[in-house]
Formats: structure tokens, sequence, C-alpha cells
């Protein structure tokens, strides 16, 4: 892990074609030895969660160059590394389980090194059916967030209000207001350098597994 760290380091320092261009080895050695690691995050995903049985490393993993054509940040590399276990893969927009490694120092949005299950950035029809099912199953969500112990609700980009046509005093309302459905939870450096990295993820994601299977279980 520290060859992973130490390298997107690096790139967060200097992200731009020329240093990557003569640093390319140290990238394809990083990518080597974080496919190896995803590669063990999605078989063991697998394992106590059907769902995500049958998904391959390009189904779950990510181009390292940024698309900046329609962007003003035209830094051209990622300063993160990722795996998204979700079922139909990583373009579904379905609920998933993803972990994710990038240097502390880092001020992007979900920074860091964490795990984090659930569905970012939904389809409007998506976001309308999990809200119509928190009208009457609100209770059953509220459960399998209870259940993930250490993960935190992310609320970022909540609405201020309930939207409209939902009630305003509905027992769920925060959760009405959420447009992303995620739960997060950061890995310290004890566990990201340590022996037990790959048991430590699985273990924890399965503490989700409900919550991932509530939003995956609702028809849009």
């Amino acid at each position: 892990m520290e060859e992973i760290i130490t390298f997107l380091t690096q790139v967060l320092h200097h992200n731009n074609r020329e240093w990557f261009h003569e640093h390319k080895q140290e990238y394809q050695s990083a990518l080597v030895k974080f496919n190896a690691l995803a590669q063990q995050i999605i078989d063991g995903v697998a394992r106590f969660d059907k769902d995500m049985q049958g998904l391959t490393l390009k189904d779950c993993t990510y181009r390292f160059y940024r698309d900046t054509r329609f962007s003003s940040d035209k830094r051209p590399y990622k300063t993160h590394m990722g795996v998204f276990v979700c079922k139909g893969g990583k373009k579904s927009m379905l609920s998933g389980y993803y972990f994710q490694v990038q240097p502390r120092e880092s001020e992007d949005y979900f920074s860091g090194n964490m795990l984090c299950t659930g569905m970012y950035m939904p389809y409007p029809e998506t976001l309308k059916s999990v809200r119509e099912e928190i009208l009457y199953e609100g209770e059953a969500l509220e459960k399998a967030i209870k259940k993930a112990k250490g993960f935190t609700l992310d609320t970022h980009s909540a609405l201020k209000r309930v939207p409209n046509g939902y009630p305003k005093d509905h027992p769920y309302a925060e959760y009405l207001k959420l447009r992303d459905y995620l739960l997060v939870r950061e890995v310290g450096d004890e566990v990201l350098y340590g022996p037990d990295l790959v048991e430590w993820v699985l273990e924890e994601f399965r503490k989700t597994k409900e919550f991932c299977q509530w939003l995956n279980g609702v028809e849009s």
C-alpha cells in the first residue's frame, strides 16, 4: 500500500503529462498492486452478497486518466484509485460497495482513504422510486443504517427542505431530503498499512449489506 500512496502523492504535486510520462513505470507498478487488492475485494464481496457475483476487474475499476473535455478542472490525472463492486457493474448506477485510496492532503470531495456503500447521483427516476419506498418502508431503511456500525450517512448534498410532493411531517423526512444514499467511513492508517486490510474492508462492508440490498430492491 505504501507504494500506491507514494505514487498518488507524487501525482497530487506533479499532475501534468510531462511528469507522468517520465514516471509511467511507477504508475504501472502501483496499478498492478491496486488491481490485485481490488480483485480480492471483488471476490470477497461476491461471497457475502450474491447480487455481486460474476463481476470482473474491468466492471469495477476506473480509468486513471481524467476526462477534462467538459470540466473546468484540467488536471489530466486522478489522485485516487478506487474499486466499486456494484450489481451490473460501475455504469449501472445501482447501489454497491466502494473502496478508495487517496493522499489525505487532497482537497477533493470524498478525499482520503475510505469505504462507501450506496448510490451516488442516482438517475431522477431512481431517486423518485427510493423516496417513494421511504414513504412506506422508511423503518426498514433506518434499521439498515443503524446496523452499519462505524459508518456515517452522508448528507453533503441533501436538500434543505423536503422535496415537493412529499409530506413535510413524515417520520423519515430527513431521508427524503437526500439526493445521494451513501454510508461512509474512513480507513485509518493503522488498517490501511496493516496486514489485514482486505479482511477488515470485507467485514466492514458486510455491515452495510442490508442497506445496499434495500436500495437495489427498490423498483424504478
